[in-house]
């Protein structure tokens, strides 16, 4: 059976829930009515565009393109781990950590699925490499941004323990330590939980849309284990990698708390 296109009245009849989930959120003074549908527009207009971009990309399947759209996503997901944080660390280094982190977490296991385990030729197929790494960059940077935002707002909340742990003499990943576990445990939970509920509670996402597209059930399982083993690897190595380099930006070479190292939360 061959996928079932929709057309884009269709798609406006699924829009119509939406509108009528903000009205129900209006009259019950929740105050979230006009997010919901300015997020709703996003979403149309933003994967309208990917679509397009998308098209041109796969027709072309140039090295050069399929690294500039890498990038472009990369420093997207860089900003809003930065976003998601309510004390970041000044000067840019939150955007250069969680950037850093993603680098060399996501791309590392998105190239090592390409080449060692799927296999396509080239190996930066553009209907391959785009989405896997679209998946590896989304969920590690939930992770990176739960995490770092645990760390900070942890050690300004337990400034005065920290600093009472050094004048005892403790190093300052001693003095950190039970912080950095708390934030790095933070940013592995969910991607855990995910992975324990595949296919009991829920069907993860790319599974069910190859089984939209027609797949066999096998196939589509069989990409999705891969997935989610891919997903987590990504989020656990870049959220020990971000937890690691923030935890020592927050001290000096004299190993002294440095709170001005930290905005002060927005709103």
């Amino acid at each position: 059976m061959g996928v079932i296109e929709l057309s884009w009245w269709q798609l406006a009849l699924a829009a119509l829930m939406i509108v009528a989930l903000a009205a129900c959120t209006f009259a019950a003074r929740l105050e979230v009515g006009r997010s919901l549908l300015v997020a709703a527009l996003r979403t149309v207009l933003q994967l309208a565009l990917i679509g397009l971009v998308l098209e041109v990309l796969f027709a072309t399947s140039a090295l050069h393109w399929v690294a500039l759209m890498a990038t472009a996503m990369l420093l997207i997901a860089g900003r809003e781990v930065m976003a998601r944080q309510k004390r970041r660390l000044t000067g840019g280094w939150s955007f250069g950590i969680g950037t850093l982190a993603m680098l060399l977490s996501s791309f590392t296991v998105t190239v090592l699925s390409l080449t060692l385990i799927i296999g396509p030729d080239p190996w930066y197929t553009p209907q391959y490499a785009i989405p896997l790494l679209g998946m590896m960059l989304g969920n590690t940077m939930t992770g990176v941004a739960l995490s770092l935002d645990r760390l900070t707002e942890g050690v300004w909340r337990q400034r005065a323990l920290i600093e009472g742990r050094l004048m005892l003499g403790q190093c300052w990943q001693e003095a950190v330590g039970d912080l950095r576990r708390d934030a790095m445990r933070g940013g592995l939970i969910p991607t855990i939980n995910g992975m324990a509920a595949a296919g009991v509670v829920s069907l993860p996402g790319m599974m069910t849309g190859q089984i939209l597209a027609g797949s066999p059930p096998a196939v589509a399982v069989k990409y999705q284990i891969l997935v989610m083993f891919a997903i987590t690897a990504a989020t656990g190595f870049g959220t020990l990698l971000a937890v690691t380099l923030a935890s020592r930006r927050l001290f000096d070479e004299r190993e002294r708390l440095r709170l001005d190292r930290l905005a002060q939360p927005r709103g």
